[in-house]
């Protein structure tokens, strides 16, 4: 996917169980897109983030919250 999103007024969200820390994985629903970042970036300058579409992400988390063992080839 080739989509510019800006991402300046992102609303970053984590896990629950994350207990806080600064080593999960945060997403932000944008622009009819998501966005993906590890949180041990935050703020710096050489984050990267992943965007995927809805569609993808649903796809991936409803195989997670099914036990899918085989999500990478």
């Amino acid at each position: 996917m080739n989509k510019t999103v800006d991402l300046t007024n992102a609303v970053w969200a984590k896990s629950e169980m994350s207990n806080g820390g600064d080593n999960c994985l945060e997403v932000a629903f944008v622009d009819g897109v998501v966005a993906l970042r590890d949180s041990v970036d935050v703020g710096s300058p050489e984050a990267k983030v992943l965007v995927v579409s809805r569609k993808d992400y649903e796809l991936f988390t409803k195989s997670v919250r099914a036990g899918q063992q085989n999500l990478l080839p």
